[in-house]
C-alpha cells in the first residue's frame, strides 16, 4: 500500500512543480505586426524617443535660466583662535607709544541669506531659447530617421526567416528525392544493371544538399533570433511567422510606387540636413550676440547673529537683519579680435551647412531613382527566376526520366540537379530582393507609411 501512496505524492509535486513555471509566451506576427510590434518595443526606437523627451526637458532648463532664480544660503563660524588687534594705549588712558590688545566681535556667528537673481537682458539666452526649439525638431527627426532603420531592419529579418524556412523545405525535398534514386540506383549496381559511378556521383549530391539542409536549419534559428533582437523580444523566445514568402512578394509588387509624388521635404535625410543648417545659423547669432551688454538684477535678504557659544537656535537670540538690491551690467569693450574671429568662423560653418545641403537635395534625388531602378530590377529578375526556376524543373525532371531508362548519364543527371538546386535558391533570394527594394524605396519617398496603417 505503500508505494501506490509514494507514487501519487511524486506526481503530485511533479504536476505542482509545472503549475508553477508560467508557460513561455509564443509571439506570432505577420509582417505588419512585426513592423509595429518593434516601433514599441525596439531597443533604439525605445532610446529614440527617450532622446525626444530629453530634448523636451534641456528646452526648458534652458528657458527656466532666464527666469526668476532664488539661492539660500546659511554660513556659520566658530573663530577657535581669535586675530588680536592692537590699538594705542593712550585711547584707553594709558602712557603714550604703548599699544593695547584687544579683539572684536564675538568668536561665533551665522548668516542666512536669500538671494533672487533675475536675468533682464541676454542675447545668448535669447538665441539659447531659440536653438533649443531646433534641437527639438532634430530630436523629432531622429526618432523618425530611428523609426525608418527600425522598419528596414524587421523587413529583412522577417525575410531573412522566410528564406530560410524556405530554404530547409526545397532541401528536405531535393534530398528525399535523392534519395529516392541513390536506392534505386545502388539496387540496379547491385544486381549488374548499372555502374558504380553513377552510385558515386548520387552520393556526392546526396552529401552536398544534406550539409546545406544542416545550414539552413541551423540559419533558420539564427535568424529567427535576430528578428527577435530587432523587435525587443528575448532570443529565446518562441516566434512564429504568419505570411509566406511567395504571398508577401506578390504583395509588394507595387508599380503605383513608381508614379508616386515625391516631395523632398517629407524626406528625413533632408529634413536632417535642414537642422544642421538651423544649428549653424543660430550659432551665428550666438557668436555674434557675445558683443551684445548683459544686464541682471538681484535683491538679497539676509540676517545675522553673534555669541560667544553657538546658543543661535534659542529664541532669545538677536538677530540683524540687512538687505541688498542691486543691478549689474557688463559691457563687452574690447576682445583683441576674438569674438570677430569667432563670428567669422561661425558664418564659414554656416556656409558650409548651406552647401551641404544642397548635395543632400541632390543626393536624395539621385537616391530617388536609384531605388526605382532598383525595385524594377528585383521585380524583373524576379519574373525570370520563377520562368528559369519553371524550366529547371523540367529539365531535371527530364533528365530523371532518361536516367532511370538508361539514356543519359549520370554525369547529366548531375547537373541537371545542380541546376535545378541554383534555380531553387535565385528564385528564393529573388523574392527577397523585391520586398526589400520595395522597403527601401519607401523610406525615400517617406509617404503615408502603409506599415502604420493599423
Amino acid at each position: 500500500m505503500r508505494t501506490p501512496f509514494i507514487v501519487f505524492l511524486a506526481l503530485f509535486y511533479i504536476a505542482l512543480a509545472f503549475a508553477q513555471e508560467p508557460p513561455e509566451q509564443t509571439y506570432s506576427f505577420t509582417l505588419d505586426e512585426a513592423i509595429a510590434f518593434a516601433l514599441e518595443n525596439n531597443y533604439s526606437a525605445i532610446n529614440a524617443d527617450r532622446d525626444l523627451i530629453d530634448a523636451k526637458k534641456q528646452k526648458w532648463e534652458t528657458i527656466a535660466s532666464g527666469l526668476p532664480q532664488i539661492d539660500g544660503t546659511v554660513n556659520y563660524q566658530n573663530q577657535l583662535k581669535q586675530p588680536v588687534s592692537l590699538l594705542p594705549a593712550e585711547f584707553f588712558g594709558g602712557e603714550p607709544g604703548t599699544f593695547q590688545e584687544i579683539t572684536f566681535g564675538q568668536p561665533q556667528q551665522m548668516v542666512a541669506t536669500a538671494t533672487l537673481r533675475q536675468q533682464i537682458f541676454d542675447g545668448s539666452y535669447i538665441v539659447g531659447v531659440q536653438a533649443t526649439k531646433a534641437f527639438l525638431r532634430y530630436s523629432a527627426n531622429n526618432a523618425e530617421k530611428t523609426d525608418q532603420e527600425v522598419r528596414k531592419s524587421v523587413v529583412e529579418a522577417y525575410g531573412n526567416v522566410l528564406l530560410a524556412q524556405e530554404s530547409v523545405l526545397i532541401f528536405e525535398k531535393n534530398k528525399a528525392n535523392l534519395e529516392k534514386n541513390l536506392f534505386e540506383t545502388t539496387k540496379l549496381f547491385e544486381n549488374g544493371l548499372g555502374d558504380e559511378e553513377s552510385v558515386e556521383q548520387l552520393q556526392i549530391t546526396l552529401s552536398s544538399i544534406d550539409n546545406q539542409l544542416k545550414n539552413a536549419a541551423r540559419l533558420e534559428q539564427i535568424t529567427l533570433q535576430m528578428l527577435n533582437l530587432i523587435m525587443g523580444i528575448a532570443t529565446t523566445a518562441p516566434t512564429q511567422l504568419e505570411e509566406n514568402l511567395d504571398d508577401l512578394t506578390r504583395k509588394q509588387i507595387d508599380f503605383s510606387l513608381m508614379e508616386s509624388e515625391f516631395d523632398l521635404q517629407n524626406n528625413v535625410d533632408y529634413k536632417i540636413a535642414l537642422n544642421l543648417n538651423e544649428q549653424r545659423f543660430y550659432e551665428l547669432k550666438l557668436a555674434k550676440s557675445q558683443a551684445l551688454p548683459t544686464l541682471n538684477a538681484f535683491l538679497n535678504y539676509g540676517s545675522s547673529a553673534f555669541a560667544d557659544t553657538f546658543n543661535f537656535l534659542n529664541s532669545d537670540q538677536k538677530w540683524f537683519d540687512s538687505s541688498v538690491l542691486g543691478v549689474d551690467l557688463s559691457i563687452p569693450i574690447f576682445s583683441s579680435g576674438r569674438r570677430s574671429a569667432n563670428t567669422a568662423r561661425a558664418k564659414i560653418a554656416l556656409e558650409k551647412a548651406k552647401t551641404q545641403l544642397v548635395e543632400a537635395e541632390e543626393q536624395i534625388r539621385l537616391q530617388l531613382e536609384r531605388a526605382k531602378s532598383d525595385y524594377i530590377l528585383a521585380i524583373e529578375e524576379y519574373e525570370t527566376a520563377k520562368e528559369n526556376l519553371g524550366l529547371a524543373e523540367r529539365i531535371e525532371y527530364k533528365n530523371e526520366v532518361k536516367y532511370s531508362e538508361g539514356i543519359a548519364s549520370s554525369f547529366e543527371l548531375r547537373q541537371a540537379q545542380t541546376q535545378l538546386y541554383d534555380a531553387q535558391q535565385n528564385y528564393l533570394q529573388s523574392m527577397v530582393e523585391v520586398i526589400n527594394k520595395k522597403t527601401d524605396l519607401e523610406v525615400i519617398l517617406n509617404n503615408q507609411d502603409p506599415y502604420n496603417e493599423q
